[in-house]
């Protein structure tokens, strides 16, 4: 069975993208899933998020997907055994604009993926903080998006792009492209507004919203400056329980649609 490949997307910065998806990546090798985090933000912090030092790299997924490097110059370990990395260079600043003239653009990172899906169970992508041609590729290489969507009200806003994004890769680029779900992220239950805003994203989202709540948390924003996934950082915090919480979330979802998948 070939890999499920997310892509953790939202044009909006600070909504806890990167930190989703390092740790769902980790929580997933902890499982012994044999898993592939893709570091397509040229900012590189889910590279130094699982502590990585990108300003020594020479390559990563930009070499791997527009030069002649091979998949062992370019891929990292991490902290567990079945999770890979294929971090982000300087050079991957660079892809956006050089891919405007090739032709099929928007398939470069999907090309790049295929011979790999053989051999992991998942592969996440970490998406950059727009909706450039780079989170275009991500998009047409995914599967699922999950959106993470920080709990506030301007969030719930600028959301509707986003989707009207996913739906044109779909129709256009990708039919197997499908809302994986939608997170939400830095919750403080103290706060009217965000309780607020939890219960109006589950009105109107539905299913689409994971049942599991990515709390504010002091630890979850501490771990990357120590190159540390949360689950070796601070295992027992409220925000290593939130992301262990959705990693079983992810992949009871899986189970559910393989089930229903066989039973048609």
């Amino acid at each position: 069975m070939s890999a499920t490949i997310f892509a953790i997307v939202n044009q909006k910065g600070g909504v806890g993208k990167t930190t989703t998806a390092v740790n769902l990546a980790a929580y997933l090798g902890q499982q012994q899933k044999k898993c592939l985090l893709v570091d397509f933000d040229p900012q590189g912090n889910a590279s130094s998020g699982i502590g990585v030092q990108t300003e020594s790299l020479t390559c990563g997924i930009y070499e791997l997907m527009m030069t002649s490097k091979t998949l062992p110059e370019t891929l990292c370990p991490t902290p567990f055994k079945t999770l890979h990395l294929l971090p982000a260079t300087r050079h991957l600043a660079g892809a956006e604009i050089e891919l405007v003239e090739l032709q099929n653009r928007e398939l470069y990172l999907k090309n790049t993926l295929a011979p790999l899906e053989d051999y992991y169970d998942y592969i996440i992508i970490d998406c950059s903080p727009s909706l450039g041609l780079l989170t275009i590729n991500a998009l047409c290489a995914a599967h699922k998006a999950i959106i993470p969507l920080q709990c506030e009200y301007f969030a719930l806003e600028g959301i509707a792009g986003l989707i009207n994004t996913l739906t044109q890769v779909k129709d256009t680029l990708n039919p197997l492209l499908e809302i994986g779900g939608i997170l939400l992220t830095m919750f403080d239950g103290r706060t009217a507004l965000n309780r607020q805003v939890v219960e109006n994203a589950r009105q109107f989202f539905k299913d689409l919203i994971f049942d599991t709540l990515i709390p504010r948390n002091i630890r979850l924003s501490e771990a990357p400056s120590h190159g540390l996934p949360i689950s070796i950082y601070s295992p027992k915090c409220n925000g290593a329980i939130a992301y262990q919480a959705l990693t079983e979330e992810v992949l009871k979802r899986a189970k559910q649609e393989q089930y229903s998948t066989e039973t048609r």
